[in-house]
């Protein structure tokens, strides 16, 4: 499972019509502020439509497209890559010639294809966001174990707590118990 390091855009220009696609890597629920920027910045494009996914959640939007013409074509490429945390937004500019339903799920996923030959990848793994209560002589077994890049809070007080996310391989290197706040991806050690 992998993401894109950095936001991406790329157009192309099929029978007159552009599109351009944009690449988030999404690490919350953000989608809807994407959207509405590129909605912003492309007021009069003809369709705004997406596909999305994150933590395996999938969505997509065909935006008045025929159906399964845009949004579907898009995600297929996104599953094809195994890519995840991730929203792709392809607007299009009508260019006055009808692609018909095949010539638009080929344009959507060319688009797409296109926009992620520009990507570098961060590899992802199945882990947990977690909080951890311990005794101060634990504190160095401990960092050892989830590594200060994965440490998110730091609480001292009576008894050290941590708020970190770990690997689901690692998470049973933990000499003691933890509460697991949420299933996540990420990033994976190399």
């Amino acid at each position: 499972m992998k993401t894109i390091k950095n936001n991406i855009e790329n157009e192309i220009i099929i029978k007159n019509s552009k599109f351009i696609t944009y690449l988030y890597k999404i690490d919350n629920s953000n989608v809807n502020d994407y959207l509405n920027n590129i909605k912003k910045i492309h007021p009069k494009a003809t369709h705004h439509t997406y596909a999305y996914i994150y933590n395996n959640i999938k969505k997509v939007s065909d935006d008045n497209e025929p159906t399964n013409t845009a949004g579907k074509p898009m995600l297929n490429v996104l599953e094809k890559e195994n890519l995840n945390n991730i929203l792709c937004i392809t607007i299009r500019y009508f260019g006055g010639i009808k692609l018909g339903a095949g010539g638009l799920i080929r344009a959507y996923t060319k688009s797409v294809t296109e926009a992620l030959k520009k990507a570098d990848y961060i590899y992802l793994e199945e882990g947990y966001k977690i909080r951890i209560e311990f005794d101060y002589n634990l504190e160095k077994q401990i960092n050892y174990i989830l590594n200060e890049k994965n440490i998110l809070e730091k609480q001292f007080n009576n008894k050290i707590i941590y708020i970190a996310t770990i690997s689901k391989e690692n998470i049973k290197n933990l000499p003691i118990e933890y509460e697991i706040l949420e299933n996540i991806l990420i990033k994976k050690d190399s």
